[in-house]
């Protein structure tokens, strides 16, 4: 079966999740999902005041290897084991997601479009584009909620590395796209043209 591969990238908080789970709805899961901070590299070695230090939001802060191998497995039919993340310990899990292939493979996170290695294994790229300060927000609800940080160390990691790396590689990686996204999965009717044009690459 001849499988596509399609990017979604945006800012952190910019909705490229929701956009995912809302193409996965409306063609009936025809889909399967790999998250790109799944694909960290495994800094489990380094002592953990020394892995708090690592900029998360530079391209080279990825295994991009092991994600193309996975996109490659699954493109041609081969299901495989995704590596999980530990954001409190800032480290690897010990987990795996077992994945199965599908028509649509979808690689979503941040830097997809900005790393051009795995910009070159798609045929559909979309950037989601949300405003700064709607982005920021659902970032401090989220590393609150979620991952047990707290307000000041999530602000102090916005100002001091987010948004400069937004700046440098997500913002720049938007010309690459094919298909821009104003304010995510609540586009419907963004949402309902990529969906449409889908079933029919799929037929």
């Amino acid at each position: 079966m001849k499988r596509m591969i399609m990017g979604i990238a945006g800012g952190t908080g910019s909705g490229k999740t929701l956009v995912a789970k809302s193409i996965g709805e409306a063609l009936h899961q025809k889909i399967v999902v790999l998250g790109q901070d799944s694909y960290y590299l495994d800094q489990s070695a380094l002592p953990f005041e020394d892995r708090c230090r690592i900029n998360y939001d530079h391209p080279d802060a990825f295994d991009c290897q092991l994600l193309m191998d996975h996109v490659a497995a699954l493109a041609g039919g081969q299901a495989v084991d995704m590596p999980t993340y530990d954001y409190a310990t800032h480290s690897r899990g010990k987990e795996t997601v077992r994945v199965e292939p599908a028509p649509i493979v979808i690689i979503e996170g941040i830097l997809v479009l900005a790393i051009k290695t795995i910009r070159d294994l798609l045929n559909v790229k979309i950037f989601v584009d949300t405003d700064a300060d709607v982005r920021f927000i659902r970032r401090l609800s989220r590393d609150i909620n979620q991952r047990g940080r707290t307000p000041k160390s999530v602000i102090d990691q916005y100002l001091e590395v987010v948004r400069p790396m937004h700046l440098e590689f997500v913002e720049p990686s938007k010309r690459y796209a094919d298909i821009i996204v104003p304010e995510g999965g609540y586009n419907k009717i963004a949402i309902d043209f990529i969906v449409t044009k889908l079933e029919s690459l799929l037929r």
